[in-house]
């Protein structure tokens, strides 16, 4: 599982131009599943998404968590993140999970994101065109992948 975590000021996504999700200070989770995640990936990442210290303390450290700021979190689905670009000019995208695997996969992750957090999770919807708007504070922009762990 791999996942761009951006702390935002604010984020959206609109579908057909209709806004789907806003959040105001918090995460947004660019969240790409592969053939190869499981349940285990999941869990670890939610659990490591949930803790991380990215938001800042008094000081300007950075120290907080999603949780300790009350922030929000937005989770898009987004298969080109396990895109391969060995070959030719036109990525692949036969790592990705198919379609059938990722659903299920993606909405477990969110459930299990909202369990760690203790937040609500907004969400884009899975294989649709969406909009994506953000205004990312810092920037922070880190990215993380579930097989590289060890």
């Amino acid at each position: 599982m791999r996942a761009v975590i951006q702390r935002v000021a604010h984020a959206s996504v609109a579908i057909e131009g209709v806004e789907k999700s806003r959040i105001g200070p918090g995460l947004l989770i660019l969240l790409g599943i592969g053939q190869d995640d499981s349940a285990e990936d999941m869990d670890w990442l939610c659990k490591k998404i949930a803790a991380m210290r990215i938001f800042s303390d008094e000081a300007g450290l950075m120290n907080r968590s999603v949780q300790e700021i009350g922030g929000e979190l937005l989770v898009v689905s987004q298969f080109t993140l396990h895109a391969s670009t060995k070959k030719g000019n036109r990525p692949s995208f036969i790592r990705a999970a198919r379609p059938e695997t990722a659903i299920p996969m993606y909405e477990q992750f969110v459930k299990k994101l909202e369990l760690e957090s203790g937040r609500p999770v907004r969400t884009g919807e899975f294989g649709a065109d969406m909009k994506v708007s953000l205004l990312n504070d810092g920037p922070v922009t880190i990215l993380i992948d579930s097989q590289t762990r060890e």
